[in-house]
């Protein structure tokens, strides 16, 4: 068995590695059940407030059966040795929980339904969390693919072929990503086995050695970085929507932000941006941020005209209810956009919108109104709709407060000011241009970074 730097475990060595990687798979497979039979029944509220109610019963039988599933290879895990194939549990594990999304996907219209997205999640779970070869992350994530294909190909539903392709492109891409993130782990895993070993073996000054182990084992579970990478392959990749011009930049404070942004085309063909911040910043408010963006999504992609502030509405209950139950306190500011030629209708609590105004070459500064998300039960009282005209040429700036909070040196703040002259002296540049410039003049102002920080920009280009 040959790793890196030429280093070859002999034939004792290589079995001890072996069932030392089967005991830690064996440990982390019964943290994924445990996961599994905890999440799975709790997205029945997303369904409850999602999806049609003709479907709330079906989903239900699909999540109960699934859910009886996966306890019952939780005990052939627990009660039974670790052994060579140990793969075969994670592969079931995928294929029961993925074949309970796939036939949701069927009853939503097959291809065309966003609850492929669900997919992406379970692929990066049992990826993410089991230490095993490269190869099973890779064959795992295959299966997945082909269970979705399959499925539907055989229900043989209409489908846009955009839709189709996006979702393989993600699917594809999430597959990718984690089979990496397996390869780099396990040879981390390998390598600090083999210094393990080499420290007993040999006997070697125990201060070296246990400083290699140490950094070996810092960097197998120190992947914040890699969690980073995947949510921001997340993010929309788009330049254009209907009439307007889009540029994007999210940069976390931390390995996880809880930043939000989304550009999003719903079924029924409206158009519409979203931009949030979730109180804090790190792991927990990255969640919660990535809450809020599967909610939205699945909301918008029911057939229903609703406006930002119902939608808005909507939201809320679901992450008010996940909230409460990661027993924290965070909180998060939302605004939603629904796009029209000639306006922007606009509903919810965040930062002031920027507008620049072509024609007479200034900023306007509009202010939000509302409320927070995860606050209070019910926005249906406090939330409005507001009408903002947008002409041809017309810049909006939408940005989380990372950028106007940004601190020098000094301890002074960027402020909104500086951002309104940044706007307006640059508003000639290519819109993604001008996005850089903004962001650029921002960190060299702030040289380190104390925030999550997002600018969003769009234009209407007639």
């Amino acid at each position: 068995m040959r790793f890196k730097n030429n280093v070859v475990m002999d034939s004792k060595t290589g079995k001890d590695f072996e069932k030392y990687l089967q005991e830690i798979v064996r440990e982390w497979m019964q943290v994924l059940t445990l996961l599994c039979v905890a999440l799975i029944p709790f997205f029945l509220l997303l369904d409850y407030y999602t999806q049609p109610p003709e479907l709330h019963i079906r989903f239900a039988v699909y999540r109960g059966a699934t859910t009886v599933l996966i306890i019952i290879e939780y005990l052939l895990i627990r009660f039974t040795k670790p052994n060579r194939y140990y793969p075969f549990h994670g592969y079931a594990i995928s294929a029961m929980t993925s074949l309970m999304i796939v036939l949701m996907t069927v009853d939503l219209g097959g291809f065309n339904s966003s609850y492929y997205a669900g997919m992406m999640l379970i692929i990066m779970a049992v990826n993410m969390l089991l230490s095993w070869r490269p190869i099973h992350s890779a064959v795992n994530g295959i299966l997945v693919l082909i269970l979705y294909l399959g499925f539907n190909a055989y229900e043989n539903q209409l489908f846009d072929s955009r839709i189709i392709v996006n979702n393989l492109f993600f699917l594809g891409s999430t597959i990718i990503i984690t089979t990496a993130i397996s390869w780099v782990r396990f040879r981390l895993v390998s390598s600090e086995y083999l210094l393990r070993a080499q420290l007993l073996g040999a006997n070697q000054s125990l201060d070296k050695s246990r400083a290699e182990v140490l950094r070996a084992r810092d960097a197998l579970w120190g992947e914040m970085q890699l969690a980073k990478m995947i949510q921001t392959a997340l993010l929309p990749q788009r330049t254009q929507i209907g009439k307007y011009e889009v540029a994007a930049l999210m940069v976390p404070a931390d390995s996880v932000g809880g930043d939000y942004y989304d550009i999003i085309d719903s079924p029924n063909g409206e158009k519409w941006v979203g931009i949030g911040d979730v109180s804090g910043h790190g792991v927990e408010s990255g969640l919660v941020m990535m809450m809020a963006q599967t909610a939205i999504q699945a909301i918008l992609q029911q057939d229903a005209i609703l406006p930002p502030s119902a939608v808005l509405d909507q939201a809320n209950r679901v992450i008010k209810e996940n909230i409460a139950r990661l027993e924290t306190d965070r909180y998060m500011t939302m605004i939603l956009f629904k796009l029209e030629d000639d306006h922007l209708l606009v509903s919810g609590k965040h930062t002031d919108i920027m507008v620049y105004r072509a024609k007479q070459k200034f900023v306007e500064v509009i202010s939000t109104n509302g409320s927070w998300l995860g606050i209070i039960d019910d926005l249906g009282s406090v939330l409005e709709d507001h009408r903002i005209p947008i002409f041809i040429g017309d810049i909006v700036l939408l940005y989380t407060d990372g950028i106007t909070e940004a601190r020098n040196q000094e301890e002074e703040l960027f402020g909104e000011e500086r951002l309104i002259q940044l706007l307006e002296s640059n508003s000639n540049l290519p819109l993604q241009k001008l996005s850089e410039v903004i962001f650029s003049t921002i960190t060299n102002f702030e040289e380190i970074q104390s925030d999550d920080m997002t600018l969003l920009l769009l234009k209407n280009g007639g």
